[in-house]
């Protein structure tokens, strides 16, 4: 099992989008973000996850022209779990997950994953894509990267991605049910994969599909904050800087980081 150091991985890719590039260049953005001089690095449990040993940097994931991306993202994460580390992936689009798991799941079995999202990503293929950022989820679950998926602030949801939530034995809490007060219950261990269009447009302006009526940042926090743990990976996608304000999604995201980085020493 994954258990290491947290680790930053930059995934530059944005060409399985279905609308607006742009999440490609979000992996600077957001480790400039964390860095900055308007905060520090400190959690809100107290750990320092910019201390020297405890957010490692793995860079990003060379994405060579002509070659296969997703084989790229796949042989990356295999290298820091190699090393022993716990990758938090920047992205880039949200089809990363899907090779960012078949290097993850034969080493963490078991595996329940949960996803902040406006979108159920379950489509079987999206305008003839079978990976697409709309469908990375049904081939997670296709090909039994997970033993449960939990899916967090939807509002998206089509017919056919409930009868693919049917299909797939999926723990759908839709923002109804989030308004009633469910909450997910994730199993151990876990992965935790961030699409930051799941936030309200209000705390997320730079999504390339804001959908309104969403989580906070708050609401997305207290889920990290209570993670049993281990968390073995997570990836914090769809941020696209041109369409951001302020930085305000950048720095939601770098805030994130520290959230995911500090649960996951306080649970290894």
């Amino acid at each position: 099992m994954t258990t290491g150091a947290p680790t930053l991985l930059g995934v530059p890719y944005d060409a399985s989008s279905s609308y607006l590039r742009g999440a490609a260049a979000a992996p600077a953005k957001i480790r400039e973000a964390l860095r900055s001089p308007a905060g520090n690095g400190t959690s809100e449990a107290g750990i320092d996850v910019l201390a020297e040993g405890a957010l490692a940097d793995a860079g990003d994931v060379e994405m060579v022209e002509g070659s296969d991306p997703r084989a790229a993202i796949t042989e990356a994460v295999r290298n820091v779990e190699k090393r022993g580390g716990r990758p938090i992936s920047l992205g880039g689009d949200h089809s990363i997950t899907y090779p960012i798991l078949k290097a993850l799941a034969p080493v963490n079995p078991n595996l329940t994953i949960v996803q902040f999202d406006a979108h159920p990503d379950l489509y079987d293929d999206f305008e003839g894509d079978r990976f697409s950022h709309a469908c990375q989820f049904a081939r997670i679950m296709e090909d039994k990267l997970a033993t449960r998926l939990v899916q967090v602030g939807i509002r998206t949801m089509t017919a056919h991605q409930r009868d693919q939530a049917k299909r797939f034995n999926v723990d759908v809490i839709d923002m109804k049910i989030w308004e009633l007060g469910r909450r997910p219950k994730p199993g151990r261990p876990t992965y935790i994969s961030l699409d930051l269009d799941g936030l309200d447009p209000a705390f997320a302006p730079g999504v390339s599909h804001p959908e309104a009526g969403g989580l906070t940042v708050r609401d997305v926090l207290s889920v990290i904050q209570s993670v049993p743990g281990p968390i073995i990976g997570a990836d914090i996608v769809e941020l696209n800087p041109s369409r951001d304000v302020n930085d305000l999604t950048a720095f939601a995201a770098a805030k994130f980081v520290k959230e995911i980085a500090s649960r996951m020493l306080e649970t290894r």
